[in-house]
């Protein structure tokens, strides 16, 4: 950036105000900037690219799976089907209650006794991994969102503190002198701006589908549980 001013106010060329050219005249500091700006930026895009296929994945197998689920097959059927290859968090929760549930009744994981407590936990402790490994990598957006803005204005103050010393240094004020200096500074809150906006929208528009995708896994456990409870209070008359 001192090289930009110094060569402005000596030669009275025009800069280049192109993105790419603001970056090379900019400070060293200021680009390693918009380097971490730029990337964490990519980085958020491919991650919400990655979330929104995968939600829609899920939703859809969740759908497929209720309307199997719910019409009229035997849980054994629907067991069989899925116990292989589980390819959603229901499906999953689904199997992880079924083997426990046959491992109970078959005497091999610890009898009837307590099976309401141990149905209850292995769906919840299901639950609770499935939608782990559904929510990585959104807490990135998340910081992302949070932080992006401030390293960019972090640039900017460091580009605009250049400019000015070098201004200083070369005794003149025109605008032309100044103007370069600071866009190339300002540049950086721009980028932050690009990089934090998409990555907020984009967390809470996947947090609020993941919550109800919880919300919905919840409900189908709560349903589930009741089902082998009336099985089991059935086969104990």
């Amino acid at each position: 950036m001192e090289n930009n001013v110094e060569a402005i106010a000596l030669t009275g060329s025009t800069p280049d105000f192109s993105a790419w050219g603001m970056f090379w005249g900019a400070d060293i500091i200021v680009q390693m900037v918009m380097i971490m700006l730029v990337a964490a930026s990519v980085w958020s895009w491919a991650i919400i690219f990655e979330k929104v296929r995968r939600m829609k994945r899920v939703v859809k197998a969740a759908d497929a799976f209720e309307e199997d689920f719910w019409s009229g097959n035997s849980l054994e059927d629907v067991y069989n089907r899925e116990k292989d290859q589980p390819g959603h968090p229901m499906a999953r929760v689904f199997v992880a209650a079924m083997r426990e549930w046959q491992r109970s009744v078959s005497g091999a994981g610890g009898g009837k006794l307590g099976l309401h407590d141990r149905l209850a936990r292995v769906m919840r402790v299901t639950t609770n991994r499935e939608m782990d490994k559904l929510e990585s990598g959104t807490g990135f957006l998340a910081t992302v969102g949070s932080t992006a803005p401030f390293v960019g204005l972090f640039g900017t103050v460091w580009g605009i503190m250049n400019s000015f010393q070098s201004i200083a240094l070369s005794s003149n004020t025109s605008l032309a002198v100044v103007a370069p200096g600071i866009a190339e500074a300002l540049l950086a809150t721009g980028l932050g701006l690009i990089a934090a906006i998409p990555a907020v929208i984009a967390y809470n528009k996947l947090t609020n589908e993941m919550n109800r995708y919880a919300v919905r896994i919840e409900g189908f456990s709560d349903e589930f549980h009741a089902i082998l409870s009336r099985e089991m209070e059935r086969r104990s008359e």
